[in-house]
């Protein structure tokens, strides 16, 4: 038991739950907005994918504000506090996983006329790999957005005292809610919205932490003394939880995970109207990761410069890290009504982006893959209204995981952990068939699965026997600024020596792996896998793979020449006439949409058919649209 006086309990007043609930109430309006606004589109597309006609900008914001969670708002700044800014290493797998996804993923996504990402996996393998696929990723993106609300709802108990699970049921409820009603079109302008709260709450706490700490010079060399700015740690141990090497690489593996074929992210990119707009879209947000980092990290800063002499997390003030930001911002907020409201809005902003561009992944993937399959020649409207109802399924489902999050640890390493276990091994799975003409169906399977069975086993074995404190190498932190009860109280008291729990050998070695390279270990072993059990089993001939379901790396170096090209296509016939034609019909179909009566334009057994009623975007070929025989002059 503590003997440290705990300072008395602040909670919200008026002003913080006027702010706290004007964002609840702009966020669910977004969502009817958009309801009444598209209540004459009533298909699944339209509800699904925007029926692809979003521009860059807000879906930049969107994926900012979705991956940028209450996972990194809460957890970045106590990872920082305890171990250190070598969380700012992160921008590297950030950039990595940016140039990976929309060099190498988007342009065969888009191509390939999908909705659901594992139609691709269907289109290169077949119905058994897509169906394993999906299950993995309506497992992993369950778990994962369960962390998403437990996190904040934290965060809301620590501040004003609320229910914490009354907290977390009015994330799933609301969340719930706009995405129901407006569809993937009210996800991304409400995650735009977001973004921009965000952004401000963060600069709130930055702004008057640093004015309250006597500006940056001092916060600065008060994180130096305390050993808080060592951001560049080469140590090659993969057993250390964050050095340059776990972080730059693991983090690159994890990362391209969560950009390159996680539905949630391709789901935005492929709803843009062009694939331009699409790789706009991933470079732009690469803008917003860096600012959400930056902040995050220098807000670890600022809640060590000011808690440097009383950390109310060894002191007992507060039970776990993750409530160290919202503890400090109650504290620097004191004489401050409103700004307080305004960090939990911060928080809960990315919450609410991340839980419901999940929960219309999930409705989105489910009605793809295992409806339109199972029931054949759904109406329009009917596949709307199927759409809506599979929303308020998984809005129920990602909110009752948030009770298993609760016993997932910290929220950094626990969303790491998810994102390795199912994120590496699909990973591996998309390089196998978008990198590998090789892969045949039993090699694809059989890697997935390999991958699967070592991640899973490494990342359980850590949660049940947890790497020993000297990995994670967490820096001192002081308690003798604090009060307490009486000086003769606060002595060193020597514990009796307890007698060590059983730990087998795997403990102190395979299971205390970075979390970091649990998504590296997943990613590799299903492509060393797929590729042995494909030769194994007899390889893919690459004469007999479709050409647009593959990305040949070396078609992105720009210097290399035509000859070298050629010859790293591994025979895949990149260059026949019909494959220039079909990549003109699919551009095509991605630059003009048809109206009723009109051709519809399909592709090689795909069967991609353009939407209905939307607008053109002018791509410069209208005379070669017009001598294939479309008629586009009344589009112009």
């Amino acid at each position: 038991m503590s003997n440290f006086i705990p300072p008395t309990r602040r909670t919200f007043v008026v002003w913080d739950y006027v702010i706290f609930v004007a964002l609840l109430v702009c966020s669910a309006s977004i969502g009817v907005f958009f309801a009444v606004k598209e209540r004459k589109k009533r298909t699944a597309g339209d509800f699904l994918v925007a029926g692809k006609q979003l521009t860059c900008g807000p879906v930049a914001l969107s994926l900012t504000a979705s991956l940028m969670s209450a996972v990194t708002i809460l957890g970045t700044p106590a990872d920082v506090y305890r171990f250190g800014a070598c969380y700012a290493v992160f921008f590297l797998p950030y950039t990595f996983a940016i140039i990976i996804t929309s060099e190498l993923f988007v342009p065969v996504f888009y191509r390939s006329g999908i909705t659901s990402t594992y139609e691709y996996v269907e289109l290169r393998f077949n119905k058994v790999v897509r169906c394993a696929a999906t299950g993995i990723y309506l497992v992993q993106t369950s778990l994962y957005t369960g962390v998403v609300i437990y996190a904040p709802a934290l965060a809301l108990n620590q501040v004003t005292g609320l229910d914490l699970w009354g907290a977390v049921f009015a994330t799933g409820i609301v969340c719930t809610f706009y995405c129901t009603l407006g569809g993937l079109k009210a996800v991304v302008w409400t995650d735009a919205f977001q973004m921009v709260v965000m952004i401000v709450g963060f600069l709130s706490v930055l702004i008057q932490g640093t004015i309250i700490n006597n500006g940056t010079t001092n916060i600065w060399n008060i994180n130096n003394n305390g050993s808080r700015l060592n951001v560049f740690d080469f140590d090659t141990d993969p057993l250390r939880r964050h050095t340059f090497w776990t972080i730059a690489v693991g983090g690159t593996f994890t990362w391209s995970a969560i950009y390159g074929v996680n539905q949630t992210t391709i789901q935005k990119c492929i709803s843009c109207k062009s694939e331009l707009h699409a790789k706009l879209a991933l470079y732009l947000n690469l803008l917003g990761l860096w600012i959400i980092l930056i902040c995050a990290v220098f807000s670890g800063l600022l809640m060590y410069a000011h808690f440097r002499s009383c950390d109310p997390w060894t002191a007992g003030f507060i039970s776990a890290p993750d409530q160290l930001l919202p503890y400090y911002v109650m504290d620097v907020f004191t004489k401050m009504p409103g700004l307080p409201g305004l960090f939990v809005a911060c928080a809960f902003s990315g919450t609410l982006s991340t839980v419901a561009g999940s929960i219309n992944g999930l409705a989105t993937v489910t009605y793809e893959d295992f409806v339109k399959s199972c029931c054949k020649n759904i109406s329009d409207r009917k596949g709307a209204w199927i759409s809506k109802g599979l929303c308020v399924l998984f809005g129920v489902l990602c909110t009752s995981m948030a009770v298993v999050a609760s016993f997932m640890g910290g929220i950094i390493q626990a969303a790491g952990s998810i994102h390795g276990m199912c994120g590496g091994p699909m990973l591996g799975l998309f390089t196998l068939g978008i990198v590998f003409p090789w892969t045949n169906w039993k090699g694809a399977l059989g890697g997935l699965f390999t991958g699967i069975t070592l991640a899973f086993w490494v990342a359980i074995g850590a949660f049940i026997y947890p790497a020993p404190l000297t990995k994670s190498r967490p820096l001192e932190l002081d308690t003798s600024g604090c009060k307490v009860f009486n000086e003769s109280m606060y002595s060193t008291v020597i514990a009796p020596t307890a007698a060590q729990p059983f730990r087998p050998e795997l403990a102190d070695t395979w299971y205390s792996l970075s979390y970091l390279y649990i998504s590296a270990v997943g990613c590799l072993s299903c492509i060393i896998a797929g590729l042995l059990i494909s030769f194994i089993t007899g390889y893919q001939r690459p004469e007999d793979v479709e050409p647009l379901l593959i990305r040949p790396v070396c078609n992105i170096l720009w210097f290399w020449s035509p000859k070298m090209k050629t010859l790293c296509w591994c025979g895949v016939q990149h260059d026949r006439e019909d494959i220039h034609e079909k990549n003109d019909d699919i551009a095509f179909q991605m630059d003009i949409t048809d109206k009723p009566g009109k051709e519809h334009v399909s592709r090689n057994g795909l069967n991609n058919q353009i939407d209905q009623g939307n607008q053109i975007s002018l791509s410069g070929e209208k005379n070669a649209y017009i001598n294939k025989g479309f008629d586009i002059e009344s589009y112009f």
